[in-house]
């Protein structure tokens, strides 16, 4: 629905390695320092379960900063399905540089694969309608543009990605407004080149808001026989989105009612890292 470019990326993604590097590493790894500092050595990364893949890009910058003449070779891209004990990446260098970079880059691979994991399996369940499942703003601090870079590998879409983008009116918009029909009017004056979207609660509010032009309707914690009718009274005039309560349960209801999207926090707020290893040899 909205979009971040890829020097945004970029730029988000070396600043996060860099903190990242800095909580772990901080003035220095004095366990590293036991080894030899000439002592060379390699490693292969390998998956212990079934995932999708997300982060490579994140892996290579924690290795360059911590150093730049570490060698990686890929065996496997962003949006892959793997399998346990497969080789996902192989790195040699200093060992020190390897065993300091290890726990960082194995940190940002398990989490964005979390989520691309997550995100494919939902996908899967609905693949079978033409809706598009969204992310939210329920994303883990700091990782705002890497959690929605990952849940698209997964196969899902990104909704806004900030208060910046898109107007989301909630019902404390239109209560400080006064009406749904002056919010949106308002939000046009505003910035007449942003989508609108407005939260609704129930069919009548719906209708007010295809009356007053909203881009984008979400019908909030709707029953699904209220989404069928939503979806028959729209005719096109809005794009839908469900919200509100949706699982893995009510997932595929919700998809045949014929919504244009349901919008998910749970792909990026309850994802679990995907359990990787490293194995190095000298």
């Amino acid at each position: 629905m909205t979009a971040y470019t890829n020097q945004q990326l970029s730029q988000s993604r070396i600043q996060a390695v860099a903190q990242s590097l800095q909580e772990d590493v901080g003035p220095g790894d004095v366990t590293a320092q036991l080894i030899p500092e000439e002592r060379q050595a390699s490693a292969r990364v390998i998956t212990r379960e079934h995932a999708m893949i997300a982060g490579r890009a994140w892996v290579d910058e924690v290795f360059h900063q911590v150093d730049p003449s570490v060698g990686i070779e890929w065996f496997c891209q962003d949006g892959d399905r793997v399998t346990p004990d497969q080789a996902l990446f192989a790195v040699q260098g200093n060992a020190r540089s390897l065993l300091t970079a290890e726990r960082c880059a194995l940190n940002w691979l398990q989490t964005l694969s979390g989520v691309a994991t997550r995100c494919q399996q939902y996908a899967d369940r609905v693949a079978h309608t033409s809706v598009k499942l969204l992310d939210t703003r329920k994303t883990l601090p700091g990782l705002r543009l890497a959690q929605k870079y990952a849940v698209t590998c997964g196969g899902c879409h990104n909704h806004r990605i900030g208060l910046f983008d898109a107007f989301l009116i909630k019902e404390n918009h239109i209560a400080a407004c006064g009406s749904i029909d002056q919010a949106i009017s308002a939000a046009r004056r505003i910035a007449p080149g942003k989508p609108v979207e407005i939260e609704t609660e129930n069919l009548e509010e719906f209708h007010q808001a295809l009356a007053a032009g909203a881009d984008i309707v979400m019908l909030d914690e709707f029953s699904l026989a209220d989404m069928r009718q939503a979806v028959e009274d729209n005719r096109g005039r809005a794009r839908l989105e469900a919200s509100g309560g949706i699982n893995e349960e009510t997932l595929i209801a919700v998809a045949e009612t014929g919504v244009d999207y349901i919008s998910l926090g749970t792909l990026t707020k309850d994802v679990k890292a995907t359990d990787l290893s490293l194995r190095l040899s000298m």
